[in-house]
């Protein structure tokens, strides 16, 4: 039978939002999976241990509220903007609020952060860049993006991979709301995943409520941690609409080229699509790795890719 405890786990991890629990003297106590999508830090790395440098902007707020509050009063909670250096290294501008937890006696026995990317990731200067690539003929570019990665791969072993992503709410919110609502719901969710790539990737629409990103992990392992990592970050998307949340997930289908003998860029893109197409089957919110995506790829180490 189901206790308390982890039901109430549960519920506290499948938040939209990033929640960190944090002991008395600072430690992580709790670390959900909105967390790890936003962070890159993951549940196992934060558990028992303080708080990274990089996300100390997060707790900044209540790094002097030590006193103890007074029997019966509400808990203290500040609300800020901070920028949180992601595990890969870029900042992510959140939203954040640093919570005071008290004991029945008024003595503070913890704190709770909760955080979400801050909502002026719309006027950032990369902004118009995303719409750039979010408009007409960015299939078209990929695909002979795409092409130039699979000649370096057949060259020199080059890495590259795909993952295509599907939001698990689209259709039924263009039946809904319409074109408008799922338009402005793909540039959150966008805006979410962009904020989640390696240096040097590339992402872009893909079909209706769908994206493509081009990755360059050096083994299917890696690439499978890299589309999970995706997965968690979407939840994070802080979309409304006419005042209403609307929690949004994601499905992705990962692929890696392969050696094998007649691959190609065709070939890769079908499997990722069945990759896909496994994710959606199986209720949507998870990353499928294509069948057979058992191969490390390196570049040759006299390669000329591995000059560049």
């Amino acid at each position: 039978m189901t206790d308390r405890a982890e039901l109430l786990e549960a519920a506290l991890d499948g938040l939209p939002e990033g929640l960190g629990l944090l002991g008395g003297a600072g430690e992580v106590m709790f670390w959900n999976q909105a967390a790890q999508g936003i962070t890159g830090y993951t549940a196992i790395e934060m558990m028992g241990r303080a708080i990274p440098e990089g996300l100390a902007a997060l707790a900044s707020a209540g790094c002097c509220t030590e006193e103890a509050q007074p029997p019966g009063a509400p808990p203290e909670n500040r609300r800020f903007v901070a920028s949180a250096r992601h595990k890969m290294g870029h900042l992510v501008p959140v939203i954040t609020s640093f919570l005071v937890l008290n004991n029945g006696l008024g003595e503070r026995i913890g704190s709770a952060l909760l955080f979400h990317p801050a909502e002026s990731l719309d006027a950032l200067p990369q902004s118009e860049l995303m719409d750039a690539a979010m408009a007409e003929g960015t299939r078209t570019d990929l695909l002979e993006r795409l092409q130039i990665e699979c000649d370096d791969f057949a060259r020199c072993g080059k890495p590259v991979g795909v993952l295509r992503i599907s939001i698990d709410q689209a259709q039924e919110l263009r039946k809904t709301h319409g074109a408008p609502a799922c338009h402005a719901m793909s540039k959150k969710v966008y805006y979410a995943l962009a904020h989640g790539l390696r240096p040097g990737e590339e992402i872009g629409q893909w079909g209706r409520g769908g994206f493509l990103v081009i990755a360059h992990e050096r083994s299917t392992e890696m690439l499978a941690a890299h589309a999970q990592m995706l997965v968690g970050l979407a939840r994070t998307a802080d979309f409304r609409w006419w005042g209403d949340r609307v929690s949004l997930t994601v499905s992705v289908g990962a692929a890696q080229m392969s050696g094998d003998v007649g691959e190609g860029l065709t070939g890769m893109l079908r499997r990722s699509r069945e990759a896909l197409e496994a994710s959606i089957r199986e209720g949507g919110n998870r990353a499928t790795i294509a069948a057979g995506d058992s191969t490390k790829n390196h570049p040759r180490e006299d390669s000329p890719c591995s000059q560049s």
